[in-house]
């Protein structure tokens, strides 16, 4: 007579954890994603639920529960509401440093053209750099490349054409000023973009980051989740509050997944 061997989704789903874990430690890799990966077994009845869901969803496309569970560390590793805070920060900062280099170089430029008109009017030099190109060389002399390549043909543009056709400092300067003045804000990957988006930080700025990665992974964007792949409210719920270790009073339940959905469906408000 033969035995059946009975599927367990379960354990399916927390032994391709460990081997995550496994993978990370033997390469010194990602200590945070292991963390998560230790919440999410250590919260093993929450999540059994879930990983039926997931198994009754993914299980015909191989690779799509390993590569599914790995962008759940991942979003919960580098995008919970601390880190998402710590983005949000340094995007301020980096407005804020625009902002400053704006001002001094104006100043710097304003300088510069007011040590030129000393030179031509007072009688007096300093000797100091008043050429583009000499200023260039100077900078990459430590760069091998550019003194194995480009310093011969710069040196002989600068031979053939006289001070008038190149900018002068002052003006390289100001170029300087309006680019950081006039620069555009914008995140390097659609998951910083989804979960920096809000005003106020939130547990939803998670599920953004979430959501923006499983769209970059789907089968219409080449990746390995098939098309359609949706969780449950209930289930992503679970998992939202599993991965991010959220306590008793921080709990989100399906009615939260259900509003947040709506909120995504109708865009930003």
């Amino acid at each position: 007579m033969s035995s059946v061997q009975t599927v367990n989704p379960q354990q399916i789903c927390e032994d391709l954890l460990r081997e995550e874990k496994r993978y990370n430690s033997e390469h010194r890799i990602l200590p945070s994603e292991s963390t998560v990966a230790d919440r999410l077994l250590h919260r093993s009845i929450e999540m059994k639920p879930v990983y039926e869901e997931l198994y009754g969803k993914l299980h015909m496309h191989p690779p799509a529960l390993q590569c599914f569970l790995g962008l759940v560390l991942s979003a919960a590793a580098f995008w919970n509401p601390e880190k998402i805070q710590e983005a949000r920060t340094a995007r301020d900062d980096l407005a804020n440093k625009n902002r400053q280099i704006a001002r001094k170089a104006a100043e710097l430029a304003t300088l510069l053209e007011q040590r030129s008109e000393l030179h031509n009017t007072s009688g007096f030099s300093s000797d100091t750099q008043y050429h583009c190109c000499s200023v260039i060389e100077a900078a990459s002399q430590h760069n091998y490349l550019f003194r194995s390549y480009v310093q011969d043909r710069l040196a002989a543009l600068r031979g053939q054409y006289d001070l008038k056709y190149w900018p002068s400092l002052s003006e390289f300067i100001e170029v300087l000023a309006m680019d950081a003045e006039s620069a555009v804000m914008s995140a390097t990957d659609p998951l910083t973009a989804a979960a920096t988006a809000a005003v106020r930080p939130s547990r939803a700025d998670f599920f953004k980051a979430l959501f923006a990665a499983i769209d970059e992974n789907s089968a219409g964007n080449y990746g390995q989740l098939p098309r359609g792949f949706k969780l449950t409210d209930r289930a992503l719920a679970s998992l939202g509050n599993c991965a991010l270790d959220l306590g008793p009073d921080d709990l989100v339940d399906d009615a939260y997944i259900k509003r947040f959905r709506q909120r995504e469906q109708n865009g930003p408000k």
